[in-house]
C-alpha cells in the first residue's frame, strides 16, 4: 500500500463523522456487504452484518480484524493477485487528475475460504469517499457481493458518465483501455423485463414478438455481455450500469 502513504492526517482533511449514519442506512437497504476503508492505518471503519461475506465472524469481528481479515481468508495465490491489483490501481489512480478521482472505481474478483473449507467467489467494487487535500486516497467505499464470473481476477476500472472502461491484463501488469458493450433499445428492454421476474413467453407476450424472437434477443445479450445465462446477463448489466 506505500503507493498511497498518507502520513498525518491535516486539520484542513477532517470531516464530520455524520456520513457514517448514510453509510448505515444504505447498508440496511441492500442484501450486499459494506465496507468503509481508512487508508491512512489500513483499517475497516465500519463493516455492514452480512454473514454471507464474513466467513462466521460477526461484523465487530472483522472490524477489528482489519485486512487480517484477507490474510486468513483468502487463497495464498490470489492474495498475491490482490496485491497486484492494489499496485497497479494506485498507478493508475495517480495518472488521473484529482479533479476527477471520486468518480472512478474499480471492481474485481476473489475467492473468501469460509472457515469449513469451502470457497465463495465474492467482488468488490471500491471508489473513494474522501481525499486527502492533496489527492491521495483517504477514506474509500466498498461493497462485497457474490461475482458473476467463473474465476477470480476480472479487475476493471469504470469511470462514472462514460463508456469508458480499463481491464487488467494481469501477465502485462497494465490497464487495457475499452469500452462498456452497448444493447440496444429492445436488448435493454428485454434484460429489464426479466429483471421484473417475467417469462419468456411473458415477455413475448407483453412486447407483442414471439418467444423465438425473445430467445434470439437473449442470445444477442449473452454475446454482446460474454455470459452464459440470464442471471449472469442480469448481474452483468446491474454491476456496469446498464439497466
Amino acid at each position: 500500500m506505500t503507493k498511497n502513504k498518507l502520513g498525518e492526517i491535516e486539520e484542513t482533511d477532517q470531516h464530520e463523522q455524520h456520513y457514517l449514519e448514510v453509510v448505515k442506512a444504505f447498508a440496511r437497504l441492500t442484501y450486499e456487504s459494506l465496507y468503509l476503508i481508512d487508508y491512512t492505518d489500513m483499517s475497516f471503519e465500519y463493516v455492514s452484518e452480512n454473514p454471507l461475506f464474513l466467513c462466521g465472524y460477526s461484523a465487530g469481528e472483522v472490524l477489528q480484524l482489519g485486512y487480517e481479515f484477507y490474510f486468513r481468508h483468502v487463497p495464498e495465490k490470489e492474495l498475491e493477485l490482490l496485491t497486484l491489483i492494489n499496485e497497479v490501481g494506485f498507478d493508475f489512480y495517480a495518472s488521473v487528475p484529482v479533479q476527477e478521482r471520486k468518480l472512478y472505481s474499480i471492481t474485481y474478483d476473489f475467492h473468501l475460504v469460509q472457515k469449513d473449507g469451502k470457497q465463495i467467489l465474492i467482488n468488490h467494487k471500491l471508489t473513494p469517499l474522501f481525499l486527502t487535500s492533496n489527492g491521495k486516497m483517504w477514506k474509500a467505499m466498498c461493497i462485497v457481493s457474490l461475482s458473476h464470473h467463473q474465476a477470480a481476477g476480472n479487475a476493471r476500472i469504470y469511470k462514472q458518465g462514460s463508456v469508458e472502461m480499463w481491464e487488467l491484463n494481469v501477465g502485462k501488469k497494465m490497464w487495457h483501455k475499452s469500452e462498456k458493450p452497448v444493447l440496444t433499445e429492445r436488448e435493454t428492454e428485454v434484460l429489464r423485463l426479466h429483471a421484473q421476474g417475467l417469462s419468456i413467453n411473458q415477455i413475448a407476450e407483453k412486447i407483442f414478438v414471439a418467444p423465438d424472437t425473445i430467445k434470439y434477443y437473449r442470445r444477442r445479450i449473452f454475446e454482446r455481455l460474454e455470459v452464459n445465462n440470464i442471471m449472469d446477463a442480469l448481474s452483468y448489466a446491474v454491476n456496469s450500469k446498464l439497466i
